[in-house]
Parts: structure tokens; C-alpha cells; sequence
């Protein structure tokens, strides 16, 4: 979640050393174009796609639902009057899907995505149960966080639909494996587990392209999160694996991430975020000198102030971790008469 994690000098190359201004298209790869939206988030901005489709664009990604996104995509696509083929949307969370049901609106361009996507949109936006606010503060009251931090999360309300104002009612379904064919390029939809549901990256072998969305990120950590509707999940353990799954990429492929600038050491970055996950384990596992919650915990994994809506995340990935640890044998759950869900070290 927003951990720095900055590799040794020349451990990674980024191609560029600035990132394209407001309302202008970098052109990155043959036919890829990069676009950077802004965030209302620590996380200020997002990157986004724009892919050659023959005589139309297809866009991956779309932003996060502000007027400003809309006038910067209205300036872009203004410069380069092409209409849209299609939307792709690597995964559900609102910088990502925000903008898809618009841009699709402009030339009906359908949206592409894959159905565990979709349909966890779906629970977040219509707040399903499992998937509501209700219960999150459940699920993190009893793992122990502070009621200041509920009370706060709670007048948030449904968060998911300040950045995604509507939903695509149909989609072309993706699925691991699918082979694209985008303007001159074939692309290969990856899936991936525990960022979202069923996150698609894509990749060209032409090109040595990967566009990875939020699995592979060259500074910061990607959240990872235990969510109310499966409580004992281990989307850590997903996770990891499905960085495997990338790292068997070409070492010399351009990695084009969400966040961030485009980079190469793809094979690096990979043992860089495992090494990052297993320090936090080993941070949480030596803290459970004695039965701990996740709130207990906050603090081990994040040591510094955290506002509303990264607590929101914090608390996610605090389970996360302590999940993975369980799924591993070494630490165990341990019920308490308050009802908090405390974890303690297996002999």
C-alpha cells in the first residue's frame, strides 16, 4: 500500500525521466501512447493507454469519474480525431474504471474486462453484501481497529462511487490467455490475483510490452487486501504468484505500470517486492510475542500517520499479511472473549 520501496541505482531502467504534461500523449512503444490523469489521493496520478487500433484508438484504462479527467480526455482525443474501437479495463477500482461507461458512450465502444472484474465493480458500486460499507467496519472492528478510525470510515460512505460514476451494464469478457489483436499487434491478456479480483495485464511479444496495470509497480507496493466477503482469504499468497507468473517475462520487457514511469528489470522489480513481502511477514510474525490483532498492528507495518482512506487500505493488507502467515502454519487465529480476532505464533 504506498510503501516506498526504491530499487539500488541501475537495478532498474526507466527510458524516460519526466512524465508526459496534462493533455498531451507520449508516444512510448509503435503505436502506444501515454496519457497520465490526476488522483485525489496521496497517489496523485494514474497513467493510461492509447493504443493504436487501425483507424480508431483503443484505450486501456480510463481515470478516475472528476470533471477535470473529462476535459483532459476531451483535449486528447480532440488532437487525434480517431474514434474508439474499444475499452479495456485491466481491473475494478475507480482510477482504473471510473471513466469506462463515458469514453464508451463517445463512438459505443464496448469495454473489455474480465468477469471477476466486472462483477466485483458491480458489488462495491450497488454495495452487495460482503462487498458494503456496513460490512468492512464489521470486518475491521473485529480485527481490532480503534473506533475513532470506524467512525471516520463510516462518514466516508460508499467511497467506490466518487470515482466511478456508472457502471457498463454489458462488457466483452476477458479471460487468461485471450490473444487480442489490436491494430498491427497481438496482445496477451494475464491474469493476476490478490491486487483485485481477476486483474488483466497485457502483453506484446512483438513489441516486448507489458502493460501491467496495478500487478507491477517500479516504486511503491501494490495494495493487497483480505476483503469482508472472504474473511480467510490469502490474496497475498495469490499475489506472489502471480509476480512469478510475470517474472518469466523477457528480462528486456518495457513494463508500461499505472503508477509511476515505464521501466525495464522486470526480473528485479519482481524479487525486489518479494523480498518486500516476506520482510513484512517477518515483521508481524516477530511482533506476536503475544496475541495481536491487525489494529494492534497498524503501526508495525505503517509507522507513520495514515489519513482516512489509506487506513482503509492499511487495515486490507495488515490481514493480508497475518492471513498468508496462518495459510504458512506459522501463526494461528485466536478468538477472544471481546470478539476480536486476535493472531499468535504456533509452537
Amino acid at each position: 500500500m504506498n510503501h516506498t520501496s526504491s530499487p539500488p541505482a541501475a537495478a532498474l531502467s526507466y527510458p524516460w525521466h519526466d512524465s508526459p504534461a496534462v493533455e498531451t500523449v507520449r508516444p512510448v512503444a509503435p503505436g502506444i501512447g501515454w496519457v497520465r490523469m490526476p488522483l485525489p489521493f496521496a497517489l496523485d496520478h494514474i497513467n493510461l493507454w492509447l493504443l493504436d487500433d487501425g483507424e480508431a484508438l483503443c484505450v486501456v484504462d480510463t481515470g478516475y469519474a472528476r470533471d477535470e479527467v473529462r476535459a483532459h480526455w476531451q483535449a486528447i482525443l480532440a488532437a487525434a480525431p480517431r474514434p474508439l474501437s474499444r475499452i479495456v479495463v485491466t481491473h475494478c477500482h475507480p482510477d482504473h474504471l471510473g471513466l469506462a461507461s463515458w469514453l464508451g458512450a463517445r463512438d459505443r465502444a464496448p469495454v473489455l474486462m474480465t468477469q471477476g472484474e466486472f462483477l466485483g465493480a458491480h458489488a462495491l458500486w450497488h454495495q452487495l453484501p460482503g462487498h458494503c460499507v456496513a460490512d468492512m467496519l464489521a470486518q475491521f472492528r473485529s480485527h481490532g481497529l480503534d473506533d475513532a478510525r470506524l467512525e471516520a470510515l463510516a462518514a466516508r460512505g460508499n467511497a467506490y462511487r466518487h470515482g466511478v460514476a456508472e457502471l457498463p451494464s454489458t462488457y466483452q469478457r476477458l479471460f487468461d490467455g485471450n490473444r487480442l489483436r489490436i491494430g498491427a499487434h497481438e496482445w496477451e491478456v494475464i491474469v493476476g490475483y490478490g491486487h483485485a479480483p481477476e486483474h488483466a495485464s497485457l502483453y506484446c511479444a512483438a513489441l516486448g510490452v507489458l502493460i501491467a496495470g496495478d500487478m507491477l509497480l517500479p516504486r511503491i507496493s501494490t495494495n493487497v487486501s483480505v476483503f469482508a466477503a472472504t474473511p480467510e482469504d490469502d490474496p497475498l499468497g495469490w499475489f506472489l504468484a502471480s509476480l512469478q507468473r510475470i517474472s518469466n517475462l523477457p528480462a528486456d520487457t518495457l513494463v508500461l505500470p499505472s503508477h509511476g514511469r515505464p521501466f525495464r528489470g522486470i526480473g528485479t522489480r519482481v524479487a525486489e517486492l518479494v523480498e518486500h513481502h516476506r520482510a513484512r511477514c517477518a515483521e508481524l510474525l516477530a511482533a506476536c510475542t503475544h496475541p495481536c490483532s491487525a489494529g494492534d498492528l497498524l503501526g508495525t507495518l505503517f509507522p507513520r500517520e495514515l489519513d482516512t482512506h489509506q487506513v482503509m487500505f492499511a487495515m486490507g493488507e495488515a490481514i493480508a499479511h497475518l492471513n498468508h502467515l496462518v495459510h504458512q502454519g506459522v501463526l494461528r487465529r485466536v478468538a477472544g472473549s471481546d470478539g476480536v480476532i486476535r493472531f499468535e505464533r504456533n509452537a
